[in-house]
């Protein structure tokens, strides 16, 4: 009976403790930092880490939001799988390696090895503004599915500078010809 308890306990917590806030955080508060650390901490008893972050379009390509919450709260989890905590030191590289930048983990499919080498983001803001990448690093040799076609990972990185934390978003993926490939309509407002 004392285990059932403990464990409806540690679920409760998780959801209590992912819970969305208001927005997005592009620079972390000391009391989010530390909730970032206790959610990834609590996240080993669910599968995965929050799908607030996660998104898929109707072509059934995906896309993770990287806010400087998820990373850390990713890292903790990561840490808590081998029974370790983050260091202070290791925290503060963290939040500090992509300052005033958001992140997008973005898989694509597409009919050649190297369907994505050539893809070029740009984030379109509420008002229209296309916002150019910081950095792209698409996958140039993409896995090979068994469905026949072709899986890439590719990770753009935006700044945050003008960027609303409650800003709805579009991430648009295009080809060499500027035509669309991918669509992501992302609610900055919806995660943390």
């Amino acid at each position: 009976m004392r285990c059932r308890s403990v464990a409806v306990a540690v679920s409760l917590a998780c959801l209590i403790g992912s819970a969305p806030l208001s927005a997005a955080s592009f620079s972390l508060t000391p009391e989010e930092t530390r909730e970032a650390i206790r959610v990834g901490q609590r996240s080993v008893v669910a599968e995965e880490l929050g799908s607030e972050w996660q998104l898929v379009n109707p072509n059934g390509e995906s896309l993770t939001v990287m806010t400087p919450f998820y990373r850390l709260a990713l890292a903790a989890r990561n840490a808590a799988f081998k029974n370790e905590m983050l260091k202070p030191r290791e925290v503060e590289s963290l939040l500090n390696e992509n300052k005033g930048r958001i992140l997008f983990s973005v898989k694509l499919h597409g009919n050649r090895v190297d369907f994505a080498r050539w893809y070029a983001p740009v984030l379109v803001l509420p008002d229209r503004e296309e916002v150019k990448p910081a950095f792209v690093q698409n996958e140039r040799t993409a896995l090979r599915l068994e469905s026949g076609r072709y899986l890439a990972r590719c990770l753009y990185s935006f700044p945050t500078e003008g960027l609303r934390p409650t800003a709805r978003v579009t991430l648009l993926v295009r080809d060499l010809e500027r035509k669309d490939v991918a669509r992501f309509t992302v609610d900055l407002s919806a995660m943390r």
